[in-house]
């Protein structure tokens, strides 16, 4: 048995809720600001906000809010999104985060699954919050600012002074959704302990100071976002600029007005930055790092941004089953391609998955106390992931250096099986995007009778180039089983709101 553990000494994981670790400088902090909403330049202090939280957590006491009830968030990043996380943490309950470009029918499986009680939105999705509540029989619904529906406001009450008792290490928080790329949603269970961990773990790994100033897109419904946008920076104290969605120029007029040092992205937000000409309208030079996740950023493509923006570009790895983060590049450890070194606390394996031994390449496998209680609702999937050992097999295909430093190749179940030999979509992507006349790529596996699947890319296209131009490139690079055997131009990549590609779509399309 290989087991691989962080170069780092373990960390103390404190005995606190997700909401007192968050807040644990909001006092010292009180008149800085946690918050600033970009478009409007509204500002919200770490005093102000921590005010809110435990008047909201003491309103919704009063209306029997606690722990058994699920409340469900639906929101675009606003400073109010964590006051209602919070509120709801502290008050004992937990939270469900809905993606809010879902439809009726999507949210309403989410909620009712979750066994939602109640809904927190804004106006312009409360028609189709109303039309999912209905569905399953939900009847209050708040909303953040104006619009139909209850005002928030009205849940305000006498602020709280601590957290409402719950068992730290088996209470769920947060319950939000896998991305459902393959079959139906699952409620991921996410306790205190597992949150508060994994921001201690990641505060070990990341060297970042008090006086930053992060630029927050990514959704805070996602994993990625509530963790490290949402709750990793209010728990170091830095400031963070909100946004509802992306828009290029919008991010760079941020950036320039607001001297913003840390960008939290995703690869195509990465990719825009490498190539976009707009960039060099713009004063970027406060950026000292992009930091990239949700999904693999080429180390070509790494570099490119790293010297357009000139600036240090790193990433990480996680899912939403390891609150998220296992891996990240340490300051000054970069090596192209990698994801970092793990985490402290983390313990890791890398299995073949067909025979079930330790291999040089295969299955990452996580241990740790950032390793989610579950799936709600559903004993069969949650066996199927987290084995009797503890160990989460992440469908993730990865490679370990002999500097500790990992590599993730691909998804186990999207790797193309052409002649009987194993091609990774990840790689061809990350070669394919490096061409002056490619934007966007996604390559899948698609079925034929004599090579079992062929690989085929997607190409969303810069001026004039034909197919055969880019089998080529690829050809040129790769082994010959690894080749492009079709091309389709298109005018985008479906992608979901963390960046991740939708390959179902593109086969299904």
């Amino acid at each position: 048995m290989n087991i691989y553990t962080s170069g780092l000494s373990d960390v103390v994981i404190p005995e606190v809720s997700i909401t007192d670790f968050v807040l644990r400088h909001a006092e010292r902090l009180a008149d800085k600001a946690a918050f600033v909403e970009g478009p409007s330049g509204r500002t919200v202090s770490y005093g102000d906000f921590a005010q809110q939280v435990r008047s909201l957590a003491g309103g919704l006491k009063s209306r029997g809010v606690g722990p058994g009830t699920t409340w469900a968030i639906m929101a675009p990043n606003l400073p109010e999104y964590g006051m209602v996380f919070h509120g709801i943490a502290y008050a004992g309950a937990t939270v469900t985060t809905i993606n809010p470009t879902y439809g009726a029918e999507e949210v309403a499986f989410q909620l009712k699954d979750a066994d939602a009680t109640a809904i927190v939105t804004i106006g312009l999705f409360y028609e189709v919050a109303a039309e999912a509540a209905a569905e399953v029989g939900i009847t209050e619904i708040f909303v953040i600012g104006t619009g139909e529906g209850t005002p928030m406001s009205e849940l305000f009450g006498s602020p709280l002074t601590e957290q409402i008792p719950v068992d730290l290490a088996d209470h769920v928080v947060v319950l939000p959704y896998s991305s459902g790329t393959t079959g139906f949603p699952k409620g991921v269970m996410l306790t205190h302990r597992n949150l508060v961990a994994n921001l201690v773990q990641t505060e070990a790994n990341i060297d970042i100071s008090e006086d930053e100033i992060a630029y927050a897109v990514l959704p805070f419904f996602h994993i990625y976002g509530m963790q490290i946008l949402m709750n990793f920076a209010m728990a170091v104290g830095i400031t963070v600029v909100t946004v509802p969605r992306f828009d290029l120029p919008e991010m760079l007029g941020l950036i320039q007005e607001h001297r913003i040092t840390r960008l939290y992205l995703v690869p195509p937000i990465v990719l825009a930055l490498a190539k976009h000409p707009m960039i060099d309208d713009y004063d970027l030079s406060s950026v000292t790092e992009i930091f990239s996740g949700a999904a693999p950023l080429g180390g070509e493509l790494a570099e490119a941004a790293a010297t357009r923006m000139n600036c240090s570009v790193a990433q990480g790895y996680g899912m939403t089953e390891l609150s998220p983060v296992t891996h990240t590049v340490r300051q000054g450890d970069y090596k192209a391609g990698s994801v970092g070194t793990l985490l402290a606390n983390t313990e890791a394996r890398i299995m073949d998955p067909e025979t079930g031994t330790d291999t040089g390449e295969g299955e990452l496998w996580i241990r740790g106390p950032q390793v989610m209680k579950g799936y709600l609702n559903n004993p069969d999937a949650t066996a199927e992931t987290i084995d009797a050992e503890g160990w989460l097999h992440t469908g993730d295909v990865a490679i370990r250096d002999e500097d500790g430093h990992y590599y993730i190749v691909d998804r186990l179940k999207e790797l193309i099986k052409y002649k009987g030999f194993q091609v990774p979509p990840a790689e061809l992507e990350a070669l394919l995007i490096t061409h002056p006349s490619v934007a966007d790529v996604a390559v899948i596996g698609v079925p034929d009778e004599e090579a079992g699947e062929l690989p085929k890319a997607f190409i969303v296209k810069i001026g004039e180039v034909d197919a055969a131009t880019l089998q080529t490139f690829v050809a040129e690079h790769v082994a010959t089983y690894k080749n492009i055997r079709l091309v389709e131009f298109v005018a985008e990549i479906p992608k979901s709101a963390s960046g991740k590609i939708l390959r179902r779509l593109l086969r299904d399309g």
